[in-house]
């Protein structure tokens, strides 16, 4: 059997209001990551490959961990969310939200995403295309994958795997914390999704302010 493990980058720069100004770890993720990198040298067998995303949050999140020199793949790069927001707003109307009206706002991106009334910087089937695609290629019998992206992607992959409508994948998109794990089993019937937004690495009573979305 082989595995795909899909890890969500460290906290990021959550204070930015651009994508630029948002791809940067901030100091407790810089943590995150050195904790679960602790962690995979623990317990994990070794990977036959590690990939990451070309973005800065994606190779601090890799190096954190220990793996320096990862395969950078720009198909697991995040879906630019600014860009999208300010596509809603312009032609809906709909506001960038704040912290406590996200829930609410991000089901309506993806659904109008979705059905092509905004694009923001790539199509929702081609944002869908890029993430299968690694997917695809990453799910080989008897090999071990490291994936370090976003959570976008993560919910994409869900989407695939267990064919999620554009709502159901804004509600899975919410609950991922920065640093989670995402195990994709690989058997002859081709992937499946084995465990979902894992964070054993911050289970621990010091370690529960370090548990973060955004």
């Amino acid at each position: 059997m082989g595995e795909i493990i899909f890890v969500r980058h460290g906290q990021a720069n959550s204070g930015a209001t651009d994508e630029e100004s948002y791809d940067k770890l901030s100091d407790l993720g810089h943590q995150q990551a050195r904790w679960l990198g602790d962690y995979m040298r623990d317990r994990e067998e070794p990977f036959d490959k590690v990939i990451a995303g070309s973005l800065r949050r994606h190779r601090e999140t890799a190096a954190g961990m220990g793996f320096s020199d990862p395969v950078i793949d720009p198909r697991l790069n995040e879906m630019d969310y600014f860009s999208l927001g300010k596509a809603l707003d312009d032609v809906h109307g709909v506001p960038m939200p704040g912290p406590d009206e996200f829930a609410a706002h991000i089901p309506q991106v993806m659904e109008a995403w979705h059905r092509a009334e905004i694009k923001g910087v790539e199509t929702f089937a081609s944002f869908e295309e890029r993430v299968t695609g690694v997917l695809q290629e990453a799910a080989q019998p008897g090999v071990r994958v490291l994936c370090v992206t976003s959570g976008g992607v993560i919910g994409m992959i869900l989407r695939h795997l267990l064919l999620l409508d554009p709502t159901r994948l804004a509600h899975v998109l919410l609950p991922i914390m920065n640093t989670s794990v995402h195990r994709v089993h690989v058997i002859p019937q081709g992937p499946i999704l084995a465990s979902f937004n894992a964070a054993p690495h911050l289970d621990h009573p010091d370690r529960a302010y370090a548990i973060t979305h955004f």
